[in-house]
């Protein structure tokens, strides 16, 4: 039986940050909603509560019945979870006099406490949180201090019940991972027995069960997501597998022929569909961000329903949907960030079940599972690209034309990008998370060439470091290739006479610019 962390989710944006932390410590975790606990689940070794954008005092904020797991499991509170905690059981949460956010270092720490082992006094933490604990309940002790916060981490002395006030799934709390590890491992007793490899012998197994002699259809869109899922389902199901790649017109240049090539090298039964008519025609004169997301999301399952209805065996859709996708898509706060094409469900006219065989895994995960089944590395290091293709790294409405020059202008930066060596032997493309040509189709500025005057469109360069999506930092390139990129894209690529680059961070900007 799979050992497993279930961390109840507050609504805290670094909830998915905690998940990926404990997954690096080899164990399987679950993030459920606050109020799903699974009360009757054997392999259930620890339970974490997460932090939330609410007060315990809200009268909107989350609440959970803590006797289902307090004195069962070992419990780990982290920032409103820690208050959380001491609210229920007796202690006093107040307003702070000021928001409490950004580095401290924890002044004094009971190093015998199992929670603390191998820590270093004045170890630094991250703290975000307007209240603060200003009494705990009976039968705990204060077991971690800062200079302004007394109960940075208290624990009880009957149950194996601890409580931080800081966040010690961040960057910035130095020993973080240690703390999670003297949690996960030495507290709750994970055998570190999660894998890639355990991964893919568990689903291969799950999937046979799953779906048996059924026919699948599997909606590839040529990055590393629906491509491992293509391979993964191949493993287990051969050719009772077909993948579908719909071309809406709006992938970078080229890529619909090399991609048909690479699935051809991994055996798979792959059927493309060159629809990007349709997709132009139904997106003319369409500015609005969502619309066009929406637009292509309903035309992508149109175009697709009309191929899957040639297979008429198929009793299932499979889907490269991994976990940030679904979050981004609705979190536990029922607010929406942007929409995702595959994400939702399916139109009952489909009359197909629907199969995610990496809806919980992290973008690094999926990476590592597709080494594990042996995929060629270029396709496992592609860098993510979005569903609805170059058609939200335009600002304005979608024309052929306007692909054009982003797919020539995007050409020579990605080539670019794989083509320089930095000083440490690796490329730029390896080194960052994701890369990008935005056109500002809505602008025009002013430039010269030779004798004339241009009055054409500006590009945005982006290019962001980052290890899930959920958060990322602009990446600093190196002057001389951002000179050698643009003044390659202005004297090769009709349309444009002017570079810019983005240096925007994830929060508050997105990665992608619509």
């Amino acid at each position: 039986m799979q050992q497993k962390i279930i961390i109840l989710d507050f609504g805290s944006q670094t909830t998915q940050l905690i998940g990926r932390r404990v997954r690096e410590l080899d164990t399987f975790c679950e993030i459920l909603p606050y109020n799903k606990f699974p009360k009757d689940d054997p392999s259930v070794i620890g339970v974490i509560l997460s932090g939330s954008p609410y007060s315990v005092h809200d009268p909107e904020a989350f609440k959970v019945d803590l006797s289902q797991f307090v004195g069962r499991l070992p419990v780990l509170g982290i920032c409103y979870g820690a208050q959380f905690i001491s609210h229920t059981l007796g202690g006093k949460v107040e307003k702070a006099d000021s928001r409490e956010y950004g580095r401290a270092h924890l002044e004094t720490i009971d190093l015998d406490n199992p929670l603390f082992k191998g820590f270093e006094k004045g170890s630094q933490v991250w703290m975000s949180h307007g209240d603060t604990i200003t009494a705990i309940p009976d039968g705990f002790e204060c077991i971690a201090s800062t200079a302004d916060v007394k109960y940075a981490a208290y624990a009880s002395k009957q149950q194996p019940v601890w409580a931080v006030q800081f966040h010690p799934e961040v960057f910035h709390t130095i020993q973080g991972t240690q703390l999670l590890r003297n949690f996960v491992v030495d507290i709750c007793g994970s055998r570190q027995d999660w894998s890639a490899a355990s991964f893919v012998d568990t689903t291969v197994r799950e999937l046979k069960e799953q779906i048996g002699d059924d026919r699948v259809i599997l909606g590839l869109s040529g990055g590393v997501d629906s491509s491992v899922a293509a391979v993964l389902l191949n493993k287990a199901i051969g050719k009772n597998l077909t993948c579908i790649f719909v071309d809406h017109g709006m992938l970078r240049k080229n890529e619909f022929t090399q991609v048909m090539e690479d699935y051809k090298v991994l055996g798979l039964n792959v059927i493309g569909v060159d629809a990007s008519q349709k997709f132009f025609t139904d997106l003319a004169g369409v500015t609005e961000p969502e619309q066009k997301r929406k637009i292509i999301g309903r035309d992508f399952v149109e175009v697709f329903n009309a191929e899957a209805k040639k297979i008429t065996d198929a009793k299932w859709l499979a889907q490269g949907t991994i976990y940030p996708d679904r979050i981004e898509s609705l979190n536990i706060t029922g607010k929406v960030i942007k929409s995702h094409h595959n994400v939702g469900g399916l139109p009952k006219e489909m009359n197909l079940q629907l199969c995610e065989p990496l809806k919980w895994l992290f973008k690094d995960e999926v990476r590592r599972v597709g080494r594990q089944l042996g995929m060629p590395e270029h396709l496992i290091t592609r860098h993510p690209f979005p569903g609805p293709g170059l058609a939200v790294r335009i600002l304005g409405d979608i024309t052929p034309e306007k692909i054009r020059i982003l797919q020539d202008a995007d050409d020579i930066y990605i080539r670019g990008l794989r083509e320089y060596v930095d000083t440490d032997g690796e490329t730029l493309y390896n080194k960052i998370w994701q890369a990008g040509v935005i056109l500002l189709s809505t602008v025009r500025s002013v430039g010269v060439m030779g004798d004339e005057r241009t009055y054409e469109h500006p590009v945005a360069l982006r290019a962001v470091t980052s290890t899930d999506a959920m958060t990322a930092d602009w990446a600093h390139l190196p002057y001389d290739f951002l000179a050698k990129v643009s003044n390659e894209i202005i004297n090769k690529v009709r349309g444009v006479n002017r570079v810019c680059y983005d240096i925007s961070s994830k929060p508050p900007a997105t990665i992608e610019w619509e």
